[in-house]
């Protein structure tokens, strides 16, 4: 298909088409059960916010890589930078020969991560190896082993990070012992707060658990860092409180332990700032450590552990690192996509597809009472979906057939939430006007039909 980014969803075979199918056997063959899938179509090519699959259906991706995809498919500026240093050479290991773009780009992300101090650098491979990274680091700078972190939260799949993460099923199931140390603090989820509790009074309810956390679990002077999400992915797309991250800072500068801010899926514009924790520093309030990864190199492998020079001063040589990490094809393509969207204010594109969705999911929520809450900061969206408005019992069957059925007209969306029953929405942030609309009206049409089929239901038990 000529100008695919440009497109809409189109389908010529049923979904999936007959090649997707047979390609579908062949992984169940060769792959293992526990490598998860979403909607079963292979990939051929894919421009901006599309692609197409290997049976020419053309899909609207909305769920962007799950969050890698801010810049969109095959930025044709990222593959002739990649390019231009292939034809150089490929890897370099930054503790044996030294390269350049590593340098450049550790001192691009000390100029724009939030913090009025001097910060330095590193990089490896994924959100979890930055995560666990950060934890190490702050343990070293403060000589403490205790970690503090939230319920909804995902911060990745390794031992130690497996031990940070919130939901056991499927992230942690028959995978323990984990590693020690860590501590969970209830994360502030205004919507699904206490029904006693009225909406009023919510931060104060969830700033005396957080007090009443410290005096019940772990002592502050044990504590050697305490990690959040700015916005809670796995666990819902939901924002934490500026009042409550200034209790935390709070908290930390009282006692000496180290803040880290895990932006693996808000950065990158995704918020509509540059990183979520630039809303933080407007009422300046700053995390000691920010991670950061996914939508940092377009795809490429590569995150990055960004923090006070003084504390990530404080590991001996050899302490961090790795083979691959901030390997030379990554990082110049990192280097571009920031030009790119510091250039094309990508996070003006955010606060756009934030304020056209909103407007058009208030008018769903008139509709459909299985729509319980919508949320988003910036193009980090979700809906929540409930079988009952006052109960907010959660709707987890009804969001997988609105997923399905999205699948089947041409659109990928995931779910997210410990229960289930959310959607989120990470559209590419380059996705057209069209594109955009035609996503949400794909949406309306799911909802519809499934909130149709739940109220059939209702009125055949009454």
């Amino acid at each position: 298909m000529a100008n695919l980014g440009k497109s809409l969803p189109e389908a010529v075979t049923s979904i999936p088409g007959p090649k997707s199918r047979r390609l579908m056997k062949l992984r169940e063959e060769n792959c293992p059960a526990g490598l998860s899938h979403g909607c079963p179509v292979f990939i051929d090519r894919g421009e901006g916010a599309m692609f197409q699959d290997i049976d020419g259906n053309v899909f609207l991706d909305f769920a962007g890589g799950l969050g890698v995809l801010n810049l969109g498919y095959s930025n044709p500026e990222v593959i002739e930078t990649v390019k231009e240093q292939t034809e150089k050479y490929f890897h370099a290991m930054i503790n044996t020969v030294q390269y350049e773009s590593y340098i450049r780009l550790a001192e691009k992300l000390n100029s724009i991560v939030p913090g009025n101090f001097p910060k330095k650098t590193f990089f490896i491979n994924s959100g979890g190896e930055a995560d666990e990274n950060a934890i190490k680091i702050a343990r070293r700078y403060t000589g403490r082993s205790e970690v503090v972190v939230f319920t909804g939260a995902f911060h990745g799949r390794t031992n130690m990070t497996m031990a940070m993460t919130s939901k056991v099923k499927p992230y942690k199931y028959g995978f323990g012992p984990l590693a020690s140390g860590f501590h969970r603090a209830e994360f502030p989820y205004i919507y699904r707060r206490p029904a006693a509790v009225p909406g009023e009074n919510a931060m104060e309810y969830f700033l005396e658990k957080l007090n009443s956390f410290f005096l019940e679990t772990v002592s502050m002077d044990e504590v050697a860092a305490i990690i959040i999400e700015p916005v809670i992915g796995e666990g819902g797309f939901v924002a934490a409180p500026i009042e409550y991250v200034r209790e935390l800072r709070r908290i930390c500068d009282e006692h000496g332990i180290v803040l880290v801010a895990d932006e693996v899926q808000t950065g990158f514009c995704r918020t509509g700032r540059m990183f979520a924790t630039e809303y933080w520093a407007e009422e300046g309030i700053y995390p000691d450590i920010v991670t950061s990864a996914k939508s940092i190199a377009a795809g490429l492998p590569l995150s990055a552990v960004t923090g006070k020079a003084e504390i990530m001063d404080a590991v001996q040589a050899g302490g961090i690192g790795g083979t691959y990490g901030g390997n030379p094809l990554a990082a110049v393509a990192a280097l571009k996509v920031i030009e790119i969207m510091e250039r094309d204010d990508y996070a003006a594109k955010a606060l756009n597809i934030e304020r056209v969705t909103r407007k058009k999911v208030a008018k769903m929520a008139k509709k459909y009472r299985i729509i319980g809450d919508f949320r988003s900061l910036g193009a980090m969206m979700a809906i929540e979906f409930v079988r009952d408005r006052v109960t907010k019992e959660p709707a987890d069957a009804e969001t997988k057939a609105i997923i399905k059925e999205c699948n089947r007209n041409g659109l990928i969306v995931l779910d997210a939430g410990i229960r289930g029953n959310v959607i989120r929405l990470l559209m590419p942030l380059c996705i057209t006007y069209e594109q955009l609309n035609a996503g949400l009206d794909i949406i309306e049409n799911s909802v519809e039909k499934i909130s149709s089929e739940l109220e059939g239901e209702k009125e055949e038990t009454a």
